[in-house]
């Protein structure tokens, strides 16, 4: 392949890789979309770059002006470093819920952050609803211009291409597709593809278990970042899952831990969330059927957190 011109050319064509050793027998194989690989090592790159891009291209976002977003840290890092390589600035509202790799990183790719604290270091609806009002607030300044990520439909096309490559590294294989809800642009985007190639493909949406809103049970408090903001996201659509799966925060962490541990993947909680949801369904699904997920992004993001402590 010839060299990309400019960095935003390396987001996307991650790897596909097989789970080897923690599928249980009789299941069916298991499958994982390395968005690690993309360039800030999460698969918000491809949000990133729709969002700043469309914006800019439709006036919104005028030239030199200022990206203004809420975030968990991994949107965050992916606007900063949209807005590094395109010329423009970013400014993020993030909170000690999340880790602090993630506040250096928005930092290191010029960010500004403004944090809003969290009480208790735990994610919650009341967190989530006191940073999008500030990012609102800030976004009112002149030359700014809000993401809003949770009623922005542009953000849903950035994962289209993710969906066609799982579909064809797949080798047109692909029964269920698994992943977690957070504004729910990356499983409706994927989906929506896959569902081109084959229209009966199961879609299943993970939640955390303490904060199972989207199953319909009471906003909680839990500790698996980027995912469960405690309210129903704006663009939820509940009628393009076939099924919601809850996962409890000790569940998710004792994945990352164990994705690293036996099949040398390297990953967040969220994507720990993910594979424990993968599981249920292979195991429901059995052999010859093929459940495809996602690993999110890098546990680099997580060193510091209790999610690998003592691993």
């Amino acid at each position: 392949m010839p060299a990309p011109d400019g960095v935003l050319e390396a987001i996307g064509h991650t790897p596909l890789v097989a789970l080897r050793r923690i599928v249980p027998p009789g299941s069916a194989r298991v499958v994982l979309k390395l968005e690690s690989a993309n360039p800030t090592g999460s698969m918000k790159d491809r949000l990133a770059r729709a969002l700043v891009e469309r914006a800019a291209a439709s006036g919104r976002l005028p030239p030199g002006g200022t990206v203004v977003e809420y975030t968990a840290g991994t949107t965050g890092i992916s606007l900063a470093f949209v807005c590094s390589a395109l010329g423009f600035k970013a400014h993020c509202v993030f909170s000690d819920a999340f880790s602090d790799e993630k506040r250096a990183m928005m930092r290191a790719y010029g960010a500004t952050v403004t944090d809003v604290p969290s009480g208790d270091g735990r994610i919650s609806a009341a967190l989530i609803r006191t940073m999008i009002a500030t990012a609102a607030g800030i976004s009112r300044r002149p030359g700014h211009w809000w993401a809003d990520q949770l009623n922005n439909r542009d953000g849903e096309a950035g994962y289209h291409a993710l969906g066609e490559e799982l579909w064809a590294q797949s080798g047109g294989r692909v029964d269920a597709f698994v992943q977690a809800v957070s504004t729910a642009h990356s499983i409706r985007g994927t989906a929506h593809a896959l569902r081109r190639h084959a229209p009966g493909v199961r879609v299943v949406a993970v939640e955390p278990a303490e904060s199972a809103v989207l199953s319909g049970g009471p906003s909680g408090a839990h500790g698996i970042e980027g995912i469960g903001i405690g309210f129903i996201p704006p663009l939820w659509q509940p009628q393009a899952v076939d099924e919601i799966v809850a996962v409890s925060t000790d569940e998710a962490r004792a994945m990352a831990r164990r994705l690293a541990r036996e099949e040398a993947i390297f990953a967040g909680p969220s994507t720990g969330a993910n594979v424990v949801g993968a599981l249920r369904i292979a195991a429901r699904l059995g052999p010859g059927a093929t459940v495809a997920t996602l690993v999110v992004d890098s546990g680099l993001r997580y060193a510091s957190t209790d999610v690998f402590a003592g691993a």
